[in-house]
């Protein structure tokens, strides 16, 4: 009924991309963390605060592991275009 080929290209696709966001979302909630702890510690509880820390590490991280998800791409797109 379906195509196995289609079905291990989508399969792959969302196992990539889960690979690719999931250390910059850690990042992102252990940072949330980590001020939303000082935050309740020191009784401020401004929005933003929270907001400008958690984007730069996300900023961060995903610019430190850009070789690492350029490679994991590349790697997709080979198995991608040798199974057509």
């Amino acid at each position: 009924m379906y195509d196995e080929n289609a079905v291990y290209l989508v399969r792959e696709s969302l196992l990539a991309a889960l690979q690719i966001a999931a250390p910059v979302l850690l990042a992102g909630v252990l940072i949330g963390l980590i001020v939303s702890l000082i935050q309740s510690i020191t009784s401020i509880q401004d929005q933003t605060l929270t907001f400008v820390p958690k984007i730069a590490t996300m900023i961060l991280v995903a610019a430190f592991l850009l070789p690492w998800i350029a490679l994991r791409l590349a790697e997709y797109a080979v198995e991608l275009l040798s199974l057509t």
